[in-house]
């Protein structure tokens, strides 16, 4: 018995060796566990995940075309006339807050301040931007990790309510000098470079913005919001110039990290994405109206003007090339009053018009070479900066000082106490918009134009917010949906007689959480152009703007 005793603890001995050995064979060496993963690491990828998605669905994706900046000349249906076939995704939205939710447990075990305060930044972004899109989602319950796959749908209000606390925690916690915060890797920071100051400035400046937000379902709380941070700068500061500006520049070293439209990753450079992302007239028109600089910076004249055709004298016409959008045919006849026939346009800078026809609008103003996804050369296309890997002046955007001065300019004008006169703050932004794109001084002569100089309407201030908020169309969006303005014409062929208001549920949730979905969209107010199969519609209200 004696012996069977020891070698049963002999086997023991080595069958508890042997697991031991086993895990540790099983551990991969070239891999980091997320239990002691450096938060400087997933920083970085916390920051990629947030901001460049943003900023390529706000210059080339459906946004841009809601708010009239881009028109596709091929392949572009749901951004010209947004009659999208499938909702959108926020898959993307919901993975990125995965791993800001690791960022914030490693800041959390790790007892660094700095980590945590981005990680809340981070959240409260995507959370505010996911909340303005769908409207009521999941919040509370979900994003920052767990097996939970029916989180509950938070209402909007408590949404905005939380993104706005979390920001005031990370100016809480960015509030230390810089040099009293440690394990910081200036490098894994792709915005500020570990600078905790504009972190602090940043979280404020974002307040800003979804307090604006809030200022027609919520004015009380929006003023009170403003006033506080505007009223307490040493608590808290904001964007004081554009060097505080929330970029984030491409490395252009492959297509993942190269600026959207940049054709040297495009299979078919010649009908890519850069050649058939076009100006839109309604944009066109603002800019030129108004001899606005950042034009010429933005996109080129028409690699083709049109030329009128010419009628012989003794017809008694006049020499106009018309276009008939009822019959899509184009004649040579005298101009003509009635609908649906517009003049060619024969401009240095052209633009095609929003919704023109429900078929691509690659043969607009007589293009000579109609190809479905090549360009149109009777109509201005993006400068050759937007067709580079990387730019000096192509960095993502999450929110820029000129975006914080206009915010002031219409919490002045409402009558909030912001330290400035709204014309003050009016005037600042149009100078920071155009220092950022390399044109500060046109700014004296500008500033003077008539249309320009400031006569104290809202609708002149939103008209030059929404000039600035190119390449950032989900704002100037959001804005649209609580002002009315800007207003944009839109064409015969458009879905509906105005622009969404919103993003439909994702797929994906509605199938696997469907009564949370359901409870979230009976919330929906529908309106005239909601389609009768239920709520869950583009032109449904959510609570933000009902």
């Amino acid at each position: 018995m004696k012996t069977i005793f020891k070698l049963t603890l002999v086997l023991m001995v080595v069958v508890f060796a042997s697991c031991r050995n086993l895990t540790n064979l099983n551990v991969d060496p070239n891999t980091i566990s997320q239990i002691t993963v450096d938060p400087n690491y997933v920083m970085t990828t916390s920051i990629v995940e947030v901001v460049k998605p943003y900023q390529d669905d706000n210059y080339n994706g459906d946004y841009a075309g809601i708010m009239s900046y881009v028109q596709k000349s091929g392949w572009g249906s749901g951004l010209t006339y947004f009659q999208w076939s499938d909702p959108h995704s926020w898959a993307g939205n919901y993975g990125s807050l995965r791993d800001i939710g690791l960022l914030r447990d490693r800041a959390i075990a790790s007892k660094s301040d700095f980590h945590l305060g981005v990680a809340l930044i981070l959240k409260s972004f995507q959370f505010a931007q996911i909340t303005s899109l769908w409207g009521d989602a999941p919040y509370s319950d979900a994003g920052l990790g767990g097996l939970n796959t029916k989180p509950k749908f938070d209402a909007q209000a408590d949404i905005f309510t939380g993104v706005i606390a979390d920001l005031k925690t990370a100016n809480t916690l960015l509030s230390k000098p810089v040099a009293s915060y440690s394990n910081i890797n200036p490098s894994a920071d792709v915005i500020y470079a570990g600078n905790s100051a504009k972190w602090q400035k940043l979280a404020n400046s974002l307040m800003l913005r979804y307090y604006m937000r809030l200022s027609v379902k919520s004015p009380a709380i929006a003023k009170a919001g403003i006033e506080e941070i505007m009223t307490n700068p040493g608590t808290y500061p904001i964007f004081t110039s554009t060097d505080d500006d929330a970029l984030m520049a491409y490395p252009g070293l492959n297509s993942g990290d190269s600026w959207a439209t940049a054709v040297a990753w495009d299979g078919t450079p010649s009908q890519g994405n850069y050649t058939r992302l076009q100006l839109c007239a309604y944009f066109r028109d603002v800019l030129v109206g108004l001899g606005d600089p950042r034009l010429a910076v933005w996109f080129k004249p028409v690699t083709s003007q049109v030329t009128l055709a010419s009628i012989p004298a003794n017809t008694g016409t006049t020499s106009y090339q018309i276009y008939n959008k009822t019959n899509n045919s184009w004649i040579a006849a005298t101009p003509s009053a009635t609908t649906g026939i517009v003049l060619v346009d024969t401009a240095k800078y052209v633009g095609i018009p929003l919704a023109i026809a429900k078929s691509e609008p690659f043969t607009y103003n007589l293009n000579p070479n109609p190809v479905q996804g090549g360009a149109n050369i009777h109509v201005s296309g993006l400068t050759d900066m937007f067709s580079a890997n990387s730019n000096p002046m192509l960095k993502a955007r999450a929110i820029t000082y000129a975006e914080v001065c206009f915010i002031l300019a219409e919490a002045a004008q409402r009558g909030y106490n912001t330290g400035g006169s709204q014309q003050t703050w009016y005037n600042n932004g149009i100078q920071a918009s155009l220092t950022t794109w390399g044109i500060g001084g046109a700014y004296s002569s500008y500033i003077t134009t008539p249309g320009v100089a400031y006569d104290g309407t809202l609708a002149q201030l939103m008209q030059q917010k929404y000039i600035s908020g190119f390449l950032n169309a989900s704002e100037t969006w959001f804005d649209w949906r609580r002002t009315g303005l800007p207003v944009i014409p839109i064409g015969n062929a458009g879905y509906k007689n105005t622009l969404p208001l919103r993003l439909k549920y994702d797929l994906t949730e509605i199938n696997i959480n469907g009564a949370n979905a359901a409870a979230a969209v009976a919330k929906l107010v529908p309106t005239a152009n909601t389609n009768q199969t239920g709520n869950d519609d583009s032109w449904s209200k959510m609570w933000l703007i009902q």
